[in-house]
């Protein structure tokens, strides 16, 4: 049974949206549609924050909670607003009483011009929503992807910073168990779609529902976060005809552990399996917070990642490194291959018509294995790379130390796919009976590394940088285990002693 409507609240109002462009973006709806101009538009593109404002869902471990999350309203499609709370700056505030995220901007006078202003607010909202009392690390990474030409961060950081302990009681707290009555019916509602201009939305709720979707129209395009997909749409004023909604098919939302393996749903999106990541293999933690920022990870897949294969996905390396696979479901009949097959040629992989990413497998580290992951960016956080590296190494113990027993080197940014360095690893790897992983043979795989890339030369960076760079990053990862594991001899020698 399919539903030819979009229902969500708007802060505490339901409301229904028929016969609209599924192209639509949230930021369109609400200045064009409900007249709501305190969500900005600075960039079209989820990278100033601006247009910031927060979805309020069901959890999906505690369906009797609500979790709040910031999104960038200018690069989400309206339809994926169905069965969610949506809320905007303007009414945070509680009759006459502001709102502790936006008196805390008045009281440390966080604001000049006031454009960027909403997003802030709407950023601390959600941040505090979930951490009454963040530490200036949770509060940076909260607003990384919230852009200020005139105030200066300090004092917009010090009243994000600014306990709301004892200040939860908020309009949305009030209604707190209302929303819940009202989002939990949403839920039960039938399939969702949503027709406009020619243009269709649809948003199947099962995993046979979609693939029977995809076989009926091969054309279709999948939509997950869209926070790449969307900008197809805001910069290049593209039209989509039939959008496939998959955040809905509750199988694609998961994400589990087995002894050996986790395993996660392809339209998961990063913030709700980066701890595990972060907890297994560290680098790849801080490194998924360096991917978008917070508002693009609230909504941004590992499947749309991997499927939209970019050059220069951060997410692909570090799983050609680390042997992943990836499951594939076309009507009823799945496969799985390993990451590094997925990639054919620039923009083409082996996804046959009607197919679709279902999960993404990664073996959990064994004892002697060490992933290392190096970004190379212009900025710190919310950048696209110029070159991202990353080294798998076994090393096993010997008498004289370790011997490098497996090795894995992965670069996006180097080649048209992201893709392996294999002369560089051969030359590691040695004959086959393992290497100690001396300065001399990082030398020579440094120059290995040359016949494996040719990199282009774009607006990020030249040929030669990319190539530099990536040959640098191998000494880099041998220098830092070498320090490791010096490290670890000392720790071991005291602990002895």
């Amino acid at each position: 049974m399919v539903a030819n409507t979009i229902k969500f609240l708007l802060n505490n109002e339901l409301v229904n949206i028929e016969n609209l462009d599924p192209n639509t973006t949230v930021l369109q709806y609400l200045r064009e549609e409900q007249f709501k101009s305190g969500t900005k538009e600075g960039c079209a593109s989820g990278d100033c924050g601006a247009c910031t404002v927060v979805l309020a869902e069901l959890d999906s471990e505690k369906p009797s909670q609500l979790t709040y999350k910031s999104i960038n309203a200018c690069i989400t499609f309206v339809g994926n607003l169905h069965g969610k709370q949506l809320i905007t700056v303007e009414d945070l505030k509680d009759g006459a009483k502001l709102h502790h995220a936006q008196q805390t901007i008045v009281d440390n006078h966080g604001s000049q011009c006031g454009f960027c202003t909403p997003g802030f607010v709407m950023s601390s909202f959600a941040l505090h929503k979930q951490n009454n009392k963040p530490n200036r690390a949770e509060v940076l990474e909260a607003l990384a992807g919230n852009l200020c030409r005139c105030t200066g961060y300090r004092s917009i950081i010090e009243a994000a910073m600014t306990s709301s302990e004892g200040n939860q009681d908020d309009s949305f707290a009030k209604h707190y168990q209302q929303t819940l009555v009202t989002l939990t019916e949403l839920d039960k509602l039938p399939t969702p779609t949503l027709n406009g201009n020619g243009n269709t939305y649809i948003a199947p709720q099962n995993i046979d529902e979609l693939a029977t979707e995809l076989v009926r129209e091969p054309k279709s395009t999948l939509v997950a976060g869209g926070t790449d997909l969307a900008l197809s749409v805001t910069q290049n004023l593209a039209v989509v005809k039939k959008l496939v909604y998959v955040g809905n098919v509750a199988e694609l939302t998961t994400i589990e552990e087995t002894e050996s393996e986790i395993v996660i749903g392809s339209a998961l999106p990063y913030s709700d399996f980066i701890d595990t990541l972060h907890h297994y293999y560290p680098d790849l933690g801080d490194m998924i917070e360096r991917i978008g920022a917070k508002q693009v990870r609230n909504t941004g897949t590992l499947g749309g990642n991997i499927g939209n294969a970019s050059p220069i996905g951060d997410m692909p390396p570090a799983l050609i490194a680390l042997g992943a696979t990836m499951t594939l479901h076309l009507n009823g009949k799945e496969r799985t291959i390993l990451v590094e097959e997925f990639f054919l040629d620039y923009k083409k992989t082996v996804l046959q018509t009607s197919e679709f990413i279902k999960s993404i497998t990664i073996p959990k580290p064994l004892a002697g294995q060490t992933l290392k992951l190096y970004k190379i960016s212009k900025r710190l956080d919310d950048d696209i790379s110029a070159v991202l590296a990353a080294f798998f190494i076994e090393q096993t113990p010997t008498e004289n130390g370790q011997k490098i027993t497996n090795v894995r080197l992965a670069f996006g940014g180097m080649a048209g796919i992201p893709k392996r360095g294999l002369a560089a690893e051969a030359v590691l790897l040695g004959d086959g009976q393992g290497n100690s992983l001396t300065k001399e043979l990082v030398a020579q795989a440094k120059e290995a590394l040359a016949t494996d890339f040719q990199p282009m030369t774009d607006v990020r960076a030249s040929s030669k940088y990319r190539l530099t760079v990536a040959q640098n990053l191998i000494e880099k990862c041998y220098l830092e285990l070498q320090s490791a594991q010096t490290r670890e001899v000392i720790e071991t020698r005291v602990v002895n002693y």
